[in-house]
């Protein structure tokens, strides 16, 4: 192993760029981040993840395993050797995402930790040097990837429970715990996880939208069987394989028999709102996301700057379209099925205009036995 390429320098790397508190700074050097790193990743490029394999390059190989990078570990179609992925499914984050995690989790001695997403492993070993192995449970609901991670703990040394399952069903066999930890991005939060974490624990995860993926929560749950807590930062990871949302928005315009140039079921108007002013503004789409549920959207770009929004709500089949042409002051606007989405998203640019444009960071949840709702600056002003 070169100096250049060790857990200690990620380390100082992560400390020197104000990613990795004092407190973890010795277990990010002890954990060896290249053993939970498998022999074949993906690495992002222009046309999808393109394969690094160790054996035919293991320079750059080493290399990457100790960058501040997120590693495509597995992909939708894992017959893709050769050439470029399109779909990643599982991922190792980047070490400074890992870092801010844990450090949102406050941990002390003596804690009880459950891991949701178990997946390579790397961060149920950084939690179980602090914390001990008998203190961590993981829980993963691949088979292969469960078991590639207890095999990969053992052989670096680390032997926390690693159940595979179902990580919105907890384990309720080790609860309850102090501390619990999301390693995938949901829409709902599972109310089995606030139930097993013990009155007064945290629960940090990434929570997001199909507008906007995503915001990192840090809840905690309280006597009364709730659990509430702010947004505290962005956090972009795999979505939660039971709420995923669907991927291909135009899909949905075509299997209702519209496409791209047989429009005419759709109701044709005009729009004045720049969709720039919703889709450019990250606290715009956020708030939008929140607002507008169950929509994802794609672009489509032409010549000159111009280019069509495309926003789809698979579950009804309703779509929409919006043309944005420069310089226009009124844009094309197309609509289809039971919810007219664009209205929708007017709706929300409005409401979040009207509260005075807030950042992300001035939301929060709140998480009961009946569902979630989310708020504004205070559990009390619920959206």
């Amino acid at each position: 192993m070169s100096a250049e390429n060790s857990p200690s320098t990620l380390a100082r790397q992560l400390v020197r760029e104000g990613h990795l508190a004092p407190a973890w700074r010795e277990v990010f050097t002890l954990v060896d981040r290249k053993r939970f790193i498998p022999d074949r990743v993906w690495i992002h490029g222009e046309d999808g993840y393109h394969p690094l394999n160790r054996a035919t390059d293991p320079d750059r190989w080493h290399q990457v395993a100790y960058e501040d990078r997120a590693l495509v570990t597995q992909v939708e179609d894992d017959s893709v050797v050769d050439t470029a992925a399109i779909v990643p499914s599982s991922s190792a984050s980047m070490p400074r995402v890992v870092a801010a995690m844990l450090d949102a989790l406050t941990v002390a001695d003596g804690m009880r930790v459950l891991e949701v997403g178990t997946g390579t492993g790397y961060n149920a070993a950084l939690l179980s040097e602090r914390l001990g192995d008998q203190q961590v449970t993981s829980v993963e609901v691949d088979p292969r990837i469960a078991d590639t991670a207890r095999a990969t703990l053992k052989n670096a040394g680390y032997s926390p429970t690693v159940i595979t399952g179902d990580g919105g069903l907890g384990c309720p066999a080790h609860a309850p715990y102090e501390r619990t930890i999301v390693t995938y991005a949901l829409h709902n939060v599972p109310y089995a996880l606030v139930e097993q974490t013990a009155p007064g624990g945290v629960i940090v995860l990434p929570w997001g939208t199909g507008l906007y993926n995503g915001v990192l929560v840090r809840l905690t749950t309280g006597e009364d069987g709730t659990a509430t807590g702010p947004v505290i930062g962005d956090s972009a990871f795999m979505w939660n394989r039971f709420e995923t949302p669907q991927r291909d928005v135009m899909a949905t315009v075509q299997n209702r028999g519209q496409d791209q140039g047989d429009l005419t079921a759709a109701t044709a108007t005009l729009t004045g709102l720049d969709p720039r002013l919703v889709f450019g503004d990250e606290d715009a789409t956020f708030t939008t996301g929140v607002l507008v549920p169950n929509c994802r959207y794609s672009v489509g770009h032409g010549p000159d700057g111009e280019f069509t929004l495309w926003l789809a709500d698979h579950t009804t089949g309703s779509w929409a379209s919006v043309d944005y042409l420069p310089d226009a002051a009124d844009h094309p606007l197309r609509q289809y099925g039971p919810r007219a989405l664009w209205n929708e998203v007017e709706a929300a640019y409005a409401w979040w205009q009207n509260a005075g444009s807030p950042e992300r960071i001035r939301f929060g949840l709140t998480v009961t036995p009946a569902g979630q709702r989310l708020w504004l600056d205070s559990p009390d002003r619920p959206l």
